[in-house]
């Protein structure tokens, strides 16, 4: 009897959310580019398209574009400056993607955390909750106030093909059609 309570309460701690803490540090160097789709509601409000995101160690460069191809918002971080230019070319810049994409567009886009996300990890420095699937990959990720659902891999790599990232207001769902240089 007592086997079969530990084999219960062993089964139910396996799909329980672990807390995680802040992990060491990442190695400089994971940069990669991804394409795919994006769709955001907030609000009231909802868009959709295509991204494009050259991540490297020292800043990234996204592009989000209408589904027809049309450039809606160019997001570049580089040296501690973000800078978005819209599609009638306003440029507007900051210390940070959260605040100015929340000023300029209108929701928050979580670029501190997300290139640790869109690979399946947490981001190191910040502590997590993460629950994990039975393949022992993410599942869900709770971490920076925001909460990442894994809702597919790609079998090929291993890394996530889909994800949906939830917080207050927003909801910002990734499908991920092209990996380069993901390790």
């Amino acid at each position: 009897m007592r086997y079969a309570s530990f084999l219960v309460c062993l089964l139910l701690a396996a799909c329980a959310s672990l807390e995680q803490q802040p992990g060491p540090a990442r190695p400089v160097g994971e940069a990669f580019h991804l394409s795919g789709r994006v769709a955001v509601k907030y609000g009231n409000e909802a868009a959709s398209g295509s991204i494009s995101w050259e991540h490297e160690s020292n800043g990234d460069d996204l592009l989000f574009s209408s589904p027809l191809g049309q450039g809606i918002a160019h997001i570049v971080r580089r040296d501690g400056l973000v800078s978005l230019t819209t599609s009638d070319q306003k440029v507007y810049q900051a210390s940070d993607v959260e605040s100015l994409t929340e000023k300029v567009l209108g929701w928050r886009l979580p670029l501190a955390g997300l290139p640790d996300w869109v690979r399946g990890r947490a981001a190191a420095g910040a502590p997590a909750q993460t629950t994990l699937d039975g393949s022992q990959r993410l599942a869900q990720l709770r971490q920076s106030g925001w909460q990442v659902d894994f809702l597919a891999y790609d079998d090929a790599t291993g890394l996530p093909a889909r994800l949906r990232l939830s917080r207050e207001d927003v909801e910002i769902r990734l499908a991920i059609d092209q990996w380069r240089g993901a390790p």
